[in-house]
């Protein structure tokens, strides 16, 4: 049997996009851990620069994906089938769905959801545009909204074609190009490319899990009456790698059988607080109020970098998110495009956007709004609570506690952040795998040897961040620092598909 049949030889795993990044990931480890004061002075000068000189340079890639993945859907472009002419989707729209949804947004979709008001409502730039009943509901739909998932539908169409369409035989980033990097694909070039996809799917990786675990942490130690602490953290952290390994081990069926459970537990989560939570009429009227102001505004918010410095708002927020969803564009819309053999280039796009943006925008109008309810009627004072406790962590489950038996909505917390845990690190698991081999055929998966040794791999930077002071905006700046050149890499992919497609379209009349 030769590599090409059986990828699981020595011979065939890439050093570059194994080894290297595993060496950067113990390096940034021990930095964070043996001097977290050190990291994270050097981090905060890096993000400083970067957002500062550069801010420009993320807006326009975040606005200029959108448009063009509007073009791609609806040129000819959007009527290529990925895979044969004719051939049938490989899963159903939900199943197919819910695997898009929750190989793109982990656990931190809940912990934002639930607690992002409360940084708008603090920000000198919301008083300045208005009130905080109007524009901290604004915000995070803008922030989680069609520029984000741009990057996940463009790039799953480019990496669906390449896969299913071209049938190329390596699953990286740098394979993407080749209709533009010709032979300098296999050459440094495209090895720098696959080095830095690797290493920004760790930053996303690390930023994910590091965000959004104190809440799961505090939900499982205000149930239990436990004294919470990093270890316990920590904890969580391996007990979740153990559950999305195990998982990830049964291959795609283990994947797609976890994403229909997700979204059934995240589904009752949202009933309930919309049902019971007593705010039905003010978090539905609020969320249209909200989408329709977003709307309105558009490309006022695309664009606007304060250029005066005067609030530092686009710097330290929506800069922050696209190069928070650029690092994630390496794994997420690579699975994507796998699990979307037999649809359509526009399927692929539309269908992102319809679930991937409705399902995001559904959990921020109900979870957001119901906050920012108890706030704006003065039933319960979270930015007050916030101020005198310093812990937004804190704070979340002290809005989640004014809900009727809110000890049920804290254990639907606890599994379904798991379970989004667990579902996007299957993904990412499974993409990491693939990126060590030379050769893959697409229908193949890495050896269980490689799987575990990436499972074990993407939760190491996270613990280490657990000891680092300011991890909040060390897990931005790792971000931010990481998006810089895959926005490059990522214009570069979507020109050469395009480029590609164009060719074989003449190819098939």
């Amino acid at each position: 049997m030769n590599e090409r049949k059986n990828p699981h030889t020595l011979r065939n795993i890439d050093p570059a996009t194994t080894f290297i990044p595993f060496g950067i990931v113990l390096v940034l480890c021990a930095f964070f851990v043996i001097d977290p004061d050190g990291s994270t002075n050097a981090l905060s000068a890096i993000r400083t620069f970067l957002g500062d000189e550069f801010g420009t340079y993320y807006l326009l890639v975040g606005l200029g994906t959108l448009v063009v993945s509007l073009y791609i859907a609806f040129s000819d472009l959007g009527k290529i089938t990925l895979g044969k002419p004719g051939e049938k989707p490989q899963y159903g729209f939900f199943t197919w769905g819910a695997m898009v949804f929750t190989c793109g947004l982990a656990a931190d979709i809940l912990f934002y959801s639930l607690c992002e008001w409360i940084y708008y409502a603090q920000e000198p730039h919301v008083a300045e545009l208005g009130s905080i009943q109007d524009w901290a509901s604004t915000y995070p739909l803008f922030h989680w909204g069609p520029i984000p998932w741009s990057f996940y539908a463009t790039l799953a169409a480019c990496f669906g074609f390449m896969l299913h369409v071209r049938g190329r035989h390596k699953q990286k980033y740098s394979e993407a190009c080749r209709p533009i990097l010709g032979d300098k694909t296999d050459k440094l070039p495209g090895k720098i490319i696959d080095v830095l996809a690797v290493i920004a799917l760790i930053a996303g990786t690390a930023t994910t899990f590091s965000v959004a675990t104190p809440l799961l942490s505090l939900s499982l130690t205000h149930m239990l009456g436990l004294p919470d602490s990093k270890f316990v953290t920590i904890g969580i952290l391996v007990v979740t790698c153990v559950v999305y390994t195990v998982c990830v081990m049964r291959g795609i069926k283990g994947v797609s059988w976890l994403a229909n459970v997700c979204m059934y537990i995240f589904g009752a989560l949202l009933l309930f607080v919309l049902i019971f939570g007593g705010q039905a009429k003010y978090i539905v009227e609020t969320g249209f109020s909200a989408l329709g102001n977003m709307v309105q505004n558009f490309i006022v918010l695309s664009t606007w970098t304060d250029a005066l410095r005067s609030s530092s708002f686009p710097q330290n927020w929506t800069i922050f998110y696209w190069a928070y969803w650029m690092v994630w564009c390496v794994a997420a819309p690579f699975f994507m495009g796998s699990i979307s053999r037999g649809r359509t280039v526009k399927q692929v796009i539309l269908g992102a956007y319809i679930f991937g943006v409705a399902s995001t925008l559904i959990s921020f109008i109900i979870l957001g709004n119901y906050g920012l309810g108890l706030q704006m009627t003065g039933r319960f004072d979270a930015i007050a609570f916030y101020e005198s406790c310093g812990n937004l962590y804190q704070t979340v489950i002290a809005v989640i506690s004014n809900l009727p038996a809110y000890q049920i909505v804290l254990v639907l917390i606890i599994f379904s952040m798991i379970a989004f845990y667990a579902t996007s690190f299957d993904s990412i698991t499974l993409v990491a795998s693939a990126y060590s081999y030379k050769q893959i055929e697409r229908d193949q998966e890495a050896s269980s040897r490689m799987k575990l040794f990436w499972a074990i791999a993407l939760i190491l930077l996270p613990i280490a961040l657990i000891f680092s002071e300011g991890s909040m905006n060390n897990l931005q700046t790792v971000s931010i620092i990481a998006a810089f050149p895959i926005a490059l890499v990522i214009i570069l992919i979507i020109a050469s598909f395009i480029k590609d497609a164009r060719q074989y379209l003449r190819e098939d009349k």
